[in-house]
């Protein structure tokens, strides 16, 4: 609460209409409490943040979310964007955990690869497939620094990409046919069918939807080499999705953040408070058939 008082105090600062710190917390708490204690209590809070941040990541974690989220900074009356990083992860006994937070200026190569390269030193290991949006140069950052690992693109967005060249009155009818694809048994079949909606499509005067599909699809399918009872879960990006959208809820109150590392701690706080949380308390994926799976390409 302190984190995102400053926050909002400091976003609030930089506006027309400025706000004083102290009617700021005697709204929230019935009391006064001055910028300079705030101030205070906020370097503390730092940096437990930062240490929390910064954790060692202990054992292994099959499966990676990454996604990113872009929020407002306000510095001499320009406004930019700024993005956060997040990586959540499912370890060896199927529970999800936060592994990592981080500002990555940009959602290009050069952030993502920062953000990896600090999610590996910190000791991410064991991965066997990232599941995220076709970020610019995160996959090809993902080569770099997890070359054995399987990329999933995320059906939902891509099937959204899909019907952005759809006109609206035939988006149901369109989503019906994008929903089959994966609902195949296997890979192969499923690129069978990828190829006969895409002419389909195209018999539909929707061309530019056909591109799309042709020219992406194969990258939504490499859930198909994993146990089917995980298919629904790691063929998107959803679970990290849903903590974005709780995190934007909460930044939305700030409006423009003074500098990035506010962002950043904002965000942290808000991802640890959720780690602490039942949300990781409860079994995700029953990863033994991961394990069982294994074991059986191993012998054949």
């Amino acid at each position: 609460m302190l984190c995102q008082l400053y926050c909002l105090s400091a976003a609030r600062a930089s506006a027309p209409c400025p706000r004083r710190v102290e009617d700021i917390t005697e709204a929230l708490w019935g009391t006064k409490v001055s910028p300079g204690t705030v101030s205070k209590l906020n370097k503390k809070i730092y940096a437990t943040i930062e240490g929390w941040r910064n954790r060692p990541i202990e054992g292994s974690h099959p499966y990676v979310y990454l996604d990113g989220i872009a929020l407002k900074r306000s510095w001499g009356g320009e406004v930019r964007t700024v993005s956060v990083l997040v990586a959540v992860g499912v370890n060896a006994e199927g529970y999800r955990e936060i592994l990592g937070v981080c500002e990555g200026a940009k959602e290009d190569k050069a952030g993502w690869s920062g953000f990896l390269r600090h999610l590996k030193e910190r000791g991410l290991k064991g991965v066997k497939m990232f599941i995220t949006d076709k970020a610019l140069g995160l996959v090809e950052s993902l080569g770099e620094f997890y070359p054995d690992a399987r990329w999933q693109r995320c059906t939902v967005h891509f099937m959204r990409n899909v019907l952005g060249h759809v006109p609206r009155g035939r988006m149901r009818e369109v989503s019906a046919m994008l929903k089959a694809i994966y609902a195949q048994e296997d890979r192969a079949e499923a690129m069978l069918k990828a190829k006969g909606v895409a002419e389909k499509l195209r018999g539909m005067k929707l061309a530019g939807a056909a591109k799309v599909l042709e020219g992406g699809a194969h990258e939504t399918l490499s859930y198909y080499a994993f146990p089917s009872e995980h298919w629904r879960r790691i063929r998107t990006n959803n679970p990290l999705e849903r903590i974005m959208k709780e995190i934007r809820r909460r930044t939305n109150v700030v409006g423009s953040f003074p500098d990035g590392n506010s962002a950043l701690m904002l965000v942290a706080a808000r991802l640890r408070h959720i780690a602490g949380s039942r949300w990781g308390l409860k079994q995700y994926l029953k990863i033994e058939r991961l394990e069982e799976m294994n074991r059986e390409q191993s012998v054949a």
